[in-house]
């Protein structure tokens, strides 16, 4: 009957609604937003049907679908790090819709955010140079939630194990004739996790609001995060000439008085002007104002048989006041057969981060049987623990410029563009405050691509591009000829080629890249005296090399995959004494697979069975190559279903994560030295999501 059909078309529109898949699009900075296909760069994004179906906790949880990607932790603390083609990208260098340093650093809520986009390689010309350093092998850009066209009001439950537990809604509506849009939504949930006495709660809201008065845009973004761990389980230093057993998956070798306490006011504004149908104008501004505490505690191993171990502890608060900015001028002309896509603009990033420190006595501990011990006295501390003062300042500035040339119809795209880079670093004392050192230099960073296509649906790319950090400082060492001597800032550089299938329904690419990492040592000023004076300088290098593959789609009606591989060779280049020549770089995995599969049950249309599996291959876990991590495995499972309720549509969602309860480590990587994190056990979530 009629009802009965009406009811059937809600569900199938709900499934659809809820159908996870990339979006093979983003923002590349400098050129805008494109589709992936008419650039010579890897990108894609993960949406928030994504987000809603898997309910991760953070923004490492939800990039574990990408096969590019791996997530470790900071030292002794839950600070969430990313692993992208072997380089890490820390929290600090995430962006917000182009904006470094506008996210909370630390961990992320996903339930903020419409678009996570992936891209893979460097980005100095398209972003400019990342506040904190890093982002050589790839970048994360966050996307807010701003209203669609159709009216939103959905509502959400939702449980982790062991009993956390938790709820958020999602608010949109466009007034009057649908130039102005407003977007709140917001999350809360609390409660420990399926790690023994690990301890988690997120409250985050955001809004937006939104004017599209035809040659006008802007938009008005705002959030509040405030995110508490404790009882963390931490990463663990290897002292020992062996690889440890894993512990129970559950077990928790942290101290309970481990504790990150972490509030962040954020918000973005941003504008865009049509001066022509060929000319837009585009400015945005964007501030960050955080707070962190905490109490951190790390493990190192001893014994590798007993696991036996040192424990240590550390008061560490900190304040941030970010802001950043960025404009520019866009410009369209044909001509003669050939057009041209002209960018110029400017950005500036401002930083202030106050902080201090009180590391705590060293304690005796077990990775297998771990005693509680009372929290350690202080051992000794720097800066004002009760109002910390600046410890450095950043400023960073650029102005680019850029051609984008189109031939034969738009089939052949060849850009080329420079970047001029500034970098103004002040580091102070802990002691007074006083001005250390300051780091002011710049570079130019250019960039070459092209992208061919000889056939519908099929482009085929290659790109130079490079990216940025802070040079060296030589030590203060009196056998150095040049010491305390500042050398300009580091350029990594990266040689890709590839090719991307887009068949309407299915979805494909491959890459291959190279990415050459500079780094500094010491060496002899004369060669026939190794034991005389030394020179500091820029020697070594660390090469990347890799493949990497991805799939996504619906290649059968009812099907939908994500999918995809990397395979890794990261390797130390022309290392000081020749000492570890060659060696794999710890904490880079061989190769990287993936695979998130759909399936909706022809039989019942308002059921969907999902799965995932997420394998890495061995890593070395020192630099000498003289420990390696295992391969592991994880599979995850699920199901969703769509019920009715009235006439409205009710998802509810089954997760289990880690469905073996395997336990295993998952990384070596670490910025500094190879530190293992163990995987997380098996995890149920359950949500209810229902759309007024």
């Amino acid at each position: 009957d009629d009802q009965s059909s009406r009811n059937a078309d809600i569900i199938v529109l709900a499934q659809r609604a809820n159908q996870t898949q990339v979006i093979r699009e983003g923002s590349l900075g400098a050129p805008g937003n494109k589709a992936s296909e008419d650039v010579p760069f890897s990108i894609k994004a993960y949406g928030e049907a994504l987000i809603l179906n898997q309910q991760p906790q953070t923004l490492g949880q939800l990039l574990e679908n990408d096969p590019s990607v791996r997530t470790s932790y900071g030292y002794g603390n839950a600070a969430e790090q990313f692993v992208i083609r072997g380089f890490t990208l820390t929290g600090d260098d995430v962006g917000l819709d182009g904006l470094y340093g506008i996210v909370p650093r630390q961990l992320v809520a996903p339930e903020l955010y419409e678009q996570v986009q992936v891209l893979n390689g460097a980005s100095a010309f398209l972003n400019g140079a990342a506040p904190g350093g890093s982002g050589i092998g790839g970048s994360v850009n966050l996307l807010p939630k701003r209203a669609g066209e159709k009216p939103l009001t959905r509502i959400t439950a939702n449980y982790t194990s062991d009993a956390h537990i938790g709820g958020s809604f999602d608010i949109s509506r466009r007034l009057g004739d649908g130039s102005i849009g407003i977007r709140i939504n917001g999350a809360g949930r609390r409660g420990d996790v399926s790690i023994d006495n690990e301890f988690r709660s997120n409250y985050v809201i955001g809004g937006a609001l939104d004017y599209d008065g035809g040659p006008l845009r802007l938009s008005l973004d705002l959030a509040y995060q405030n995110v508490r761990v404790n009882h963390l389980r931490p990463k663990v230093t290897n002292d020992t000439t062996g690889i440890p057993r894993v512990p129970k998956a559950e077990h928790n070798y942290g101290q309970p008085w481990s504790y990150t306490k972490m509030r962040d006011v954020f918000g973005l504004a941003k504008m865009e002007y049509d001066i022509a149908d060929n000319v837009l104008a585009y400015a945005s501004f964007g501030f960050r104002d955080g707070m962190e505490e905490g109490i951190y505690s790390g493990v190192t191993l001893n014994n590798v048989a007993t696991g036996d171990a040192t424990g240590s502890g550390s008061f560490i608060p900190r304040t941030d006041n970010n802001e950043s900015a960025q404009t520019g001028l866009r410009i369209n002309l044909a001509g003669g057969g050939i057009t041209h896509e002209f960018n110029m603009g400017g950005s500036m990033s401002w930083q202030v981060g106050r902080f201090a420190y009180d590391f705590f006595t060293e304690f005796d501990t077990n990775l297998y049987d771990t005693p509680v011990v009372p929290m350690p006295p202080s051992n000794f501390a720097g800066g004002d623990l009760d109002d910390p003062f600046p410890i450095n300042r950043i400023r960073l500035g650029s102005v680019y410029i850029s051609d984008s040339l189109g031939y034969l119809d738009d089939r052949i795209l060849l850009t080329a563009g420079l970047r001029l880079q500034t970098m103004n670093i002040k580091n102070y004392s802990y002691g007074d405050g006083s001005l250390v050192t300051e780091y002011d230099e710049s570079a130019v960073t250019p960039v070459f691509g092209l992208v061919v296509k000889p056939l519908k649906g099929l482009s085929i790319f290659a790109n130079r591009i490079q990216g940025l950090s802070q040079g060296p400082t030589a030590p203060i060492d009196d056998d150095l000829v040049n010491s305390g001597e500042i050398f300009a800032p580091y350029k990594s550089t990266q040689y890709e080629i590839g090719g991307k299938v887009n068949l309407g329904q299915f979805n494909a690419s491959l890459a291959l890249f190279q990415i050459d990492k500079p780094s500094a040592y010491a060496i002899p000023v004369n060669d026939a005296d190794p034991n005389g004076p030394l020179v500091y300088g820029i020697y070594g290098k660390q090469r990347n090399r890799g493949i990497e593959l991805s799939v996504d789609g619906e290649p059968v009606e009812g099907l939908r995959i994500i999918a995809g591989a990397s395979i890794l060779d990261a390797k130390q280049r022309d290392s000081a004494e020749g000492l570890n020549e060659g060696n794999k770089i710890f904490g880079v995995p061989d190769y990287l697979i993936n695979a998130n599969v759909e399936w909706d049950l022809p039989f019942l249309t308002a059921l969907t069975l999902t799965g995932r599996v997420v394998h890495t291959g061995k890593q070395a876990a020192n630099a000498e190559n003289t420990l390696e991590l295992p391969e592991w495995t994880r599979f995850d499972l699920g199901a969703r279903y769509v019920a009715l309720v009235g006439d409205v549509p009710l998802t509810l969602r089954f997760n289990v994560d880690n469905v073996a309860n395997k336990r295993y480590w998952a990384s070596a990587f670490d910025s500094f030295r190879a530190d293992l994190l163990q995987g997380a056990p098996r995890t149920f979530k359950l949500s209810a999501s229902i759309e007024l």
